[in-house]
Formats: structure tokens, C-alpha cells, sequence
């Protein structure tokens, strides 16, 4: 059985990431993973929206970087994505970024709360602080269950990203997470399996193990992701992150061709 796909990877466009798709792509056949992804954050329409994704005018410098790694590695399968940033409104623009390119895939991430407050940002931790955590979580999974209902994505990405700076809420977070997987079961789209939370100050995979077994029993498919910004971290953390799919009770695992989805037994 092939290791599960890793479709989460950025690139030094982002300004963020280091290393070429040459060198993801490299890192990969050593790990023994037999299909890749990139989903470099995606460009909006006005370049100074942040400083974190990349710009419009890279999308041919993008697109013909993957290039030159597929060249490199023919027997290396490597698609095509983006990780879309989903706020409500911007709608429209997700769709003409559709219209750009014949992607493999969208992945559907909510990194914006009310008040353009990119809420996993370090440098705005303090803006935790002056807000009750709940609150906090209950809007995020808000705007999440409208990534999941706006049809415009093939699978959500770190579906617990609030939890990234280990601030949890005092109460039961289940009433705010339920409606999300509903959403996602009910358009018929992925959730994804993030290893880089281990590497954050909450120390464990995006999302939570009670997510992941409720989104199991509810047969919702699952994409791998190790959210790369350096070669070194392709496929980072694998084995535990297969266990614990096992665990969870997933059988398989997604793969995703020009915006269509399919499914391989998980290993």
C-alpha cells in the first residue's frame, strides 16, 4: 500500500517558506511518498492584503517551479493546488482563482476572524488575550462550517487551527465543532490531517482525535497534509500521523485529481 499523499506544502513565494518544489519534491522520494501537492497560500487580489501568501503576478513563477520538479521526478506524481484562505465575501474572488489554472485541488483554510484579525498570527497573540476563548473558537468554527458550505473546496484545512496557541475554552468545545463536520459531510468534502500542529505550542496533530473519530464514524473523507515550509518537512511525522488515523477509525485515505476525489486503503 503506498504511504498516504502529502498535499500540503508551500513555497519561499509565500515569503514565508524555504526551499524550491525541486527540493519538496526531492525530499519526498526519499521518504518514500509516491504523490505530492503544492498549495501555496493563495494570491488576493490586492497584493498588500498581507504579508504571508503570494502575490498574483507569481502565479506563472508558481506554476513553472512545480513544473521543472515534475520534470525532474517523472516518477514522482506531483499535483497542483492552493490553500485558499476562506472569508466571508470573498466568494467571487475563489471562483475566479478557479478559473486560472485546471487545479487538482482548493484547500479550504480560515486563518481571518471578524476585524481582519488572523487570529494564528504570533505577532497578534495579545489580541487572544483581551477575548474569552470560547468566543474565539465559536467564531472560527463558524466561518469554517461556511468554507464547508460554500461548495468552493475539495477538503478543509487543519480543521482546529484555534487551537494552535494551546488557548482552549473553559466549556465543551463539541457544540462548536459538530455543525463544521455536518457541513462537511453533507457536501461531500475532505478534512485534513495536519502533522505541523505537533510543532506548535499545542503539540498535537490538527485536528483533535474526538474530531477525527466523529468524522470517521460519519465516513468523512480524509486528506494528509504536513503544511511544509521547508523540504525537511515533507511527510513529517507520517507514522504517527497514519496511527492515529487508524486509531480514529479511518480506512482510507483521499486523492485528488483535477478537482475530482478518489480513495486509496490506508496503510
Amino acid at each position: 500500500m503506498p504511504l498516504p499523499y502529502d498535499y500540503h506544502m508551500h513555497t519561499p513565494l509565500c515569503h514565508h517558506a524555504v526551499g524550491e518544489p525541486i527540493d519538496y519534491a526531492k525530499q519526498a522520494v526519499e521518504n518514500g511518498i509516491s504523490e505530492i501537492g503544492f498549495s501555496e497560500h493563495s494570491p488576493m487580489e490586492n497584493d498588500d492584503f498581507d504579508e504571508w501568501r503570494m502575490y498574483l503576478s507569481d502565479l506563472d513563477d508558481y506554476l513553472n517551479k512545480i513544473q521543472i520538479a515534475k520534470d525532474a521526478y517523472p516518477k514522482l506524481s506531483i499535483k497542483t493546488g492552493l490553500e485558499v484562505d476562506y472569508i466571508p465575501g470573498f466568494e467571487g474572488w475563489i471562483g475566479h482563482l478557479k478559473t486560472l489554472h485546471n487545479w487538482d485541488y482548493f484547500i479550504g483554510s480560515v486563518h481571518y476572524l471578524d476585524n481582519g484579525w488572523d487570529f494564528d498570527n504570533p505577532n497578534k497573540l495579545d489580541i487572544w488575550h483581551k477575548q474569552d476563548a470560547y468566543d474565539v473558537w465559536g467564531n472560527y468554527f463558524s466561518k469554517l462550517t461556511q468554507a464547508a458550505e460554500s461548495g468552493l473546496f475539495q477538503t478543509i484545512g487543519h480543521p482546529d487551527l484555534c487551537k494552535k496557541f494551546a488557548i482552549y475554552p473553559k466549556k465543551e468545545a463539541k457544540p462548536l465543532w459538530m455543525p463544521f463536520l455536518e457541513a462537511v459531510k453533507e457536501n461531500d468534502i475532505a478534512i485534513e490531517l495536519n502533522t505541523a500542529g505537533n510543532h506548535k505550542d499545542c503539540k498535537e496533530i490538527y485536528p483533535h482525535p474526538e474530531i477525527l473519530k466523529q468524522a470517521a464514524k460519519m465516513e468523512i473523507p480524509l486528506s494528509f497534509a504536513s503544511d511544509a515550509h521547508a523540504p525537511e518537512e515533507v511527510g513529517r511525522d507520517w507514522s504517527e500521523a497514519v496511527e492515529l488515523a487508524k486509531n480514529c477509525g479511518f480506512k482510507t485515505f483521499c486523492v485528488f485529481n483535477q478537482g475530482e476525489r478518489s480513495l486509496l486503503p490506508l496503510d
